[in-house]
């Protein structure tokens, strides 16, 4: 008896007191007084000796790292993709090996233009980007909830951000100057007949579908290349936002994306999407009627048809915002084996600019922190620079080749070679029929909206281009009315009545 309440008392001390945490610096240095700092007398100055005073305030001034120059206010949550569906003549990449195939994933979703702290239902492009984390190193789609974009040549993106963002002089956010690019760059239209669509406000980011976006590549078993598109169509139903309810959303709980997703997860009702993709070989990409690799054309699914490959599911939602999706870093480039590029050239240009701006925003050693730590062994000779927390390596040579390691390249995984078209390099503006920016924005009008969503469309260009002002207000519209009117002739019409403006198609 007297042995067992000996032991129930360690217990009840154990856990009382030995579990306490002290407080200590960041060195581990117990520190006795929170509250209050270290004076000279009751009403003297502060000592400077008050080391955890300086400490605090020296972390706090840098707890901000810089936000994401685009996609800065987002949603992340955790779960899992499962392969349902055999591409395996497709892809030799272990994760779609075989059916049944299962891996952790990160989701985020974001919107575009904002900045961190804008509300959720703006009218804008969301981000859609996952991180597989697979057996053979991390796999990063990073697209958009919309398969196209404003643009196709990456050296105009820095351009076309600028003007979604802040004007120089009045430091707000200016119709005037998105239209005025917008009808300068008119392969822009097919974009924006989806973002002034419905689409252009989804209703939450559950409730969206995500795409890869650009033309991406797979390799097979046999060396064998296709060219691939992604899509994750959402299995809650695709919800959009009425114009006004997005406007209302603004005022009411600008954190509507966000709460959304959590209380869902939170509750159980675990979000899910399925990916698809669609296959194009390299035969049918010469005769195909666009430039296949064009980012502001689709591939019409009659003649593309998508097939099945898997699910994912969110079903975690991160325990620290900041930890597992502020400091999550998605690159294009981040890719496996069986998983390729292509030669679409706003693919080409964010494979060297995303993480580029990780390394500004995160530091040199960002694939190190672990929401973006892959799962496989890392074996490379990158050693040094800020926030190394990997042992850098330890003794292990930093060059390559050397006597020392069994290190050495993997042939199995080179990809085919990939023939080009010309031996000439010179400053393209055009390739066959990429001037034509017209048939399929007026086609996603004509033939997908129905009379609801055509009138919608409408209502959301009239609201936006009535607020382009200044000396150059009538030509800016004028311009974007012409390109409106080789797309689909009732379309700009119709917006020029809007606006009760002289057009003349």
């Amino acid at each position: 008896m007297y042995f067992i309440q000996l032991n129930q008392m360690f217990n009840f001390w154990k856990a009382t007191i030995m579990t306490k945490k002290k407080l200590t610096t960041a060195s581990g240095r117990p520190y006795s007084e929170k509250q209050d700092s270290m004076t000279a007398g009751p009403r003297g100055p502060i000592l400077l000796q008050d080391y955890y005073l300086h400490e605090q305030m020296a972390h706090f001034n840098r707890e901000r790292i810089p936000e994401r120059v685009v996609h800065a206010n987002g949603s992340g949550a955790f779960g899992t993709f499962k392969v349902t569906n055999d591409i395996s003549k497709y892809t030799r990449a272990k994760l779609f090996s075989k059916v049944g195939n299962e891996c952790k994933v990160l989701a985020r979703f974001s919107t575009v233009g904002g900045e961190k702290g804008s509300a959720d239902t703006e009218r804008d492009p969301r981000g859609f980007a996952v991180k597989f984390y697979t057996e053979d190193g991390n796999w990063d789609l990073v697209g958009n909830n919309t398969p196209v974009f404003f643009i196709k040549d990456p050296k105009k993106f820095a351009d076309f951000i600028h003007t979604q963002k802040r004007d120089p002089r009045s430091n707000m956010q200016s119709q005037t100057m998105r239209w005025d690019y917008w009808s300068l760059n008119p392969e822009s239209l097919h974009q924006l007949m989806t973002l002034f669509s419905d689409r252009g406000t989804p209703d939450g980011y559950r409730k969206m579908n995500g795409y890869g976006s650009h033309t991406f590549s797979m390799v097979n078993d046999k060396n064998e290349r296709v060219w691939v598109k992604y899509h994750f169509k959402t299995l809650q139903g695709n919800h959009t936002l009425t114009d006004q309810q997005a406007e209302e959303l603004k005022g009411k709980d600008p954190d509507y994306a966000q709460r959304d997703l959590i209380n869902a997860i939170d509750s159980g009702d675990f979000p899910k999407w399925a990916l698809k993709i669609q296959v194009m070989t390299e035969e049918q990409a010469k005769s195909f009627r666009w430039n296949p690799f064009d980012l502001t054309k689709i591939w019409p699914h009659g003649d593309y048809p998508l097939i099945d490959v898997g699910v994912m599911e969110l079903n975690k939602v991160p325990d620290n915002y900041f930890a597992e999706v502020e400091q999550a870093a998605f690159n294009p480039s981040n890719l496996i084996d069986g998983l390729d590029v292509s030669p679409d050239k706003m693919l080409q240009g964010r494979l060297l600019s995303y993480p580029d701006a990780h390394r500004y925003r995160l530091g040199a050693n960002y694939e190190q922190i672990p929401v973006n730590r892959p799962i496989c062994p890392v074996h490379n000779y990158q050693r040094d620079g800020a926030m190394t927390v990997n042992g850098n390596h330890g003794s292990a040579p930093n060059y390559h080749p050397n006597s020392f390691d069994d290190i050495e390249a993997d042939k199995s995984h080179k990809v085919p070679p990939m023939k080009l078209e010309s031996d000439i390099a010179d400053f393209y503006d055009r390739n066959e029929n990429d001037d034509d920016h017209y048939t399929q924005p007026g086609l996603l009008f004509r033939e997908v909206m129905n009379d609801q969503e055509k009138k919608n469309t409408i209502s959301n260009f009239v609201g936006a281009m009535s607020q382009i002002d200044g000396p150059k207000r009538d030509e800016i519209i004028n311009r974007q009315l012409g390109h409106f009117a080789k797309a689909d002739k009732e379309l700009a019409m119709e917006i020029a009545k809007g606006l009760k403006f002289d057009f003349k198609a």
